[in-house]
């Protein structure tokens, strides 16, 4: 048997389960398939590499699994998903700056990334507007910052508060605030 690292998701949830286990291993493989995607961009945001944001990814689905198993609540599951992937990827992101920090992060090398299609006039004028549009992303407040992206991923207002802990009006005002921000930058 190899080390946890080596052990796909589907082969640790078959490991893990017990008897009666199929239907929660069948409920959180299609959650995978659905969210694996979304959480994986939301937790890029944070700024921390692709191999730790995919070692979030596991934890979050394993914890889903346990969750699941344990016959807990299965109210709001899109939420809690997001919500984990949140704490875990802020336990994650403090430790990797502990560790070492990141000049650049896979988020911002995203948004460099030209795209090949449009002529070179095009480029550079997509180019100073994503740079003024990351730029004012970049000095908003953490959270403000936190509910644009899940407002990006689809989650609701509700989905949101519950994710971040905040009030439902918290939300809408911060999302309010910072969408007029990125417009008013978007138009100069």
């Amino acid at each position: 048997m190899g080390s946890i690292d080596q052990i796909s998701l589907p082969v640790l949830v078959g490991r893990l389960s017990g008897v009666d286990s199929s239907e929660v291993e069948r409920e959180v493989m299609r959650f995978f398939e659905e969210f694996r995607n979304p959480l994986l961009r939301y937790v890029l945001s944070f700024g921390i590499s692709v191999h730790d944001a995919e070692e979030v990814i596991q934890e979050t689905f394993l914890a889903l699994f346990l969750h699941l198993q344990s016959d807990k609540s299965r109210k709001n599951l899109r939420g809690w998903l997001f919500r984990v992937t949140h704490n875990l990827a802020l336990r994650m992101r403090t430790t990797a700056s502990q560790q070492t920090r990141m000049t650049t992060s896979d988020w911002t090398e995203a948004h460099r990334q030209a795209d090949p299609a449009p002529n070179p006039e095009e480029r550079v004028c997509a180019e100073q507007r994503t740079k003024r549009l990351v730029a004012v992303l970049k000095v908003l407040p953490e959270t403000d910052q936190y509910c644009l992206r899940l407002r990006a991923e689809g989650l609701r207002y509700r989905e949101i508060a519950a994710a971040l802990g905040m009030s439902l009006g918290a939300v809408a005002m911060s999302l309010t605030r910072s969408l007029g921000r990125l417009m008013r930058a978007d138009r100069s």
